[in-house]
């Protein structure tokens, strides 16, 4: 669910003021979904969010998704700036997906 973005200069207060109470309200630019892609071992995302010290917050939201995690191979493996990678089983399945959300 994304947040109003003000511009470094807005001068309207009531869009500074929309921007921190969606900030509060739990609303933010730094989340959506991912695929991890099929017959590799690792999958990178560019993510203009991401910074090198962010943490990444993974939900499984299919059920191949879930049991990548349950299998106990499935780990976020680098961050840097504007992306991360995930090591995952490299198989044939193209439906493991995930939402994500970047805190720091």
């Amino acid at each position: 669910m994304a947040g109003v973005v003000p511009h470094l200069a807005e001068t309207n207060l009531l869009r500074i003021v929309q921007a921190i109470r969606d900030l509060f309200e739990g609303r933010s630019n730094a989340v959506g979904d991912l695929t991890l892609t099929a017959n590799v071992a690792s999958t990178s995302f560019t993510v203009k969010n991401c910074g090198s010290g962010s943490k990444i917050l993974l939900t499984a939201t299919t059920a191949n998704a879930a049991a990548e995690i349950a299998a106990g191979g499935f780990y976020v493996s680098a961050v840097a700036s504007s992306s991360f990678t995930i090591t995952h089983a490299n198989n044939a399945q193209t439906d493991r997906t995930f939402s994500y959300a970047i805190q720091g």
